[in-house]
């Protein structure tokens, strides 16, 4: 089947019991039993329920995936994941990773005898130096969050799984209809559901999906375990926005490559960052392994002042933080989705105090625009 079509129909078969068309949102805590040891396959919602069982189907099959776990958070979906990794194992991370991955691995999860590098996974040779005999996982970003730097899945993962590591990718920015790394070789994929997959902004949750049965089942019992577990009501947000998807992402795509040339034009713009663009270095790798470019951008425009001018100015556009929405949302990282990164390490990996970075919403295109040439019109 195609890809609207799996969207639209895996795990959302209609309801046996009435024929609704929508998945029920089963909201309890428990289920009544025939007798000791006879249930009708539920027992307590931490551990079963039909509506994050249907999320977890869908996005599975979306992504071309066996198994799939949907957690309370996109940061419970990558804890959970990590717990695949034993203490005195060592995980190699893109280095311009999400600030709130960053700080989980190096504040919490590194107290517990995991050992983490950081490297620039775009240069294969510079993941291949890192490698280490209790390498066990390499943890991808690709492109990555904010300066959309873009990582070969395919080459990747052949020098990791030489090395008898896992490759995890954190696909949030591209969504499968963009993007589907386990194509590529990856064997995990990690998404903040709260992104693209609802894409409504009314909701917060992740997924893990794989295909190993063993990796999975122990994913499965963290999840049930440790129960940072996905809502039922969260649970159907996403089933309601995985069914236009494919709507959304094309609209994205084509809005985001708009905006991204016009600002590339801009006098007041300093250096553009979008796989689409032509001069981004990994433009190539990009085309070969995403279906579009997707509508995260990011722009400099060379100081906080004039940063704050963009921000202060705009009128469509929302300041806040997260993306994926219906609507365009704009945002500084330094400040906000980078802030527990340390300012050395900012300032190396190109998120400056003058970075903005959009997340291109469902608007008319020339409406966005044009918002945003009003408010770069008004830096000095």
């Amino acid at each position: 089947m195609g890809f609207s079509t799996t969207a639209i129909h895996a795990g959302q078969e209609p309801d046996e019991a009435t024929g609704a068309v929508t998945v029920p949102i089963y909201q309890t805590s428990t289920y009544a039993q025939e007798g000791l040891g006879k249930n009708k396959g539920f027992e307590y919602a931490r551990t079963q329920n039909p509506t994050r069982f249907a999320v977890e189907r869908n996005i599975a099959a979306l992504e071309g995936a066996r198994f799939g776990y949907a957690f309370a958070s996109g940061m419970a979906a990558i804890d959970a994941t990590l717990r695949l990794i034993k203490g005195g194992e060592h995980v190699i991370v893109s280095d311009n990773t999400y600030g709130g991955t960053f700080r989980l691995f190096t504040k919490i999860l590194s107290n517990y005898g995991l050992e983490f590098d950081f490297v620039n996974t775009s240069d294969v040779s510079k993941v291949e130096e890192k490698l280490k005999p209790n390498t066990r996982m390499v943890f991808l970003e690709t492109p990555t969050n904010p300066v959309m730097i873009v990582t070969d899945l395919q080459a990747v993962s052949y020098v990791a799984h030489a090395a008898g590591a896992r490759v995890v990718c954190d696909n949030t920015f591209m969504s499968p209809y963009l993007q589907r790394p386990l194509d590529f070789g990856v064997d995990i994929v990690v998404h903040s559901t709260t992104k693209y997959l609802n894409g409504h902004s009314d909701g917060v949750g992740g997924v893990v999906v794989l295909n190993d049965e063993e990796d999975a089942n122990w994913l499965a019992f963290v999840q049930n375990s440790a129960g940072a577990i996905l809502s039922p009501f969260d649970s159907w947000l996403v089933l309601r926005g995985t069914k236009t998807l494919a709507l959304r992402m094309e609209q994205h795509d084509r809005t985001g490559r708009a905006v991204a040339a016009f600002l590339e034009e801009h006098p007041a713009v300093r250096k553009l960052y979008y796989p689409g663009s032509l001069s981004h270095p990994q433009h190539e790798i990009a085309k070969r392994q995403q279906r579009g470019f997707g509508g995260m951008v990011a722009f400099d425009v060379g100081s906080l002042d004039a940063a704050r001018t963009v921000f202060e100015s705009v009128k469509l556009c929302t300041l806040a933080e997260s993306l994926g929405g219906v609507e365009t949302l704009i945002s500084h990282p330094a400040t906000m989705t980078h802030a527990s990164v340390l300012p050395e390490t900012r300032a190396r990996l190109g998120i400056t105090e003058g970075l903005v970075r959009i997340s291109v919403g469902l608007e008319d295109t020339d409406d966005i625009i044009a918002d945003i040439d009003q408010a770069l019109a008004k830096i000095e």
